[in-house]
């Protein structure tokens, strides 16, 4: 007899070999912008440019923690979970973007006066 926790399918787990993909690019999306943040002088950039790479990299590596680590994809199985995380993005964005265009709206709306 079959156990319900014997059934799973493999499709939706990752190999060692995915993981270890993720773990190392991980690692390697991490490295960059300490070494960046740390040693400012030896990539010689800007200080806007240092921050628009670091943001550029997180913005990488959330891609490979959902890809690799969550398994988020395409895929028909994922769609519903995929659909999920885009509305709690698209939530997550309007209420800091809005908390933000508030705060600075009643900032230039004290200072004015």
């Amino acid at each position: 007899m079959a156990n319900a926790h014997d059934t799973h399918h493999e499709d939706n787990h990752g190999s060692v070999k995915s993981y270890a993909i993720g773990f190392v690019l991980s690692v390697i999306l991490t490295a960059i912008p300490f070494a960046m943040a740390m040693y400012p002088g030896m990539f010689n950039l800007t200080k806007s440019t240092t921050i628009m790479v670091i943001v550029a990299l997180a913005v990488v590596q959330v891609v490979v923690h959902l890809f690799y680590f969550l398994h988020m994809d395409r895929s028909k199985q994922q769609r519903n979970n995929l659909t999920t995380f885009l509305f709690t993005v698209m939530v997550i964005a309007l209420l800091v973007g809005l908390s933000l265009w508030i705060i600075f709206s009643i900032h230039f709306e004290m200072m004015a006066k």
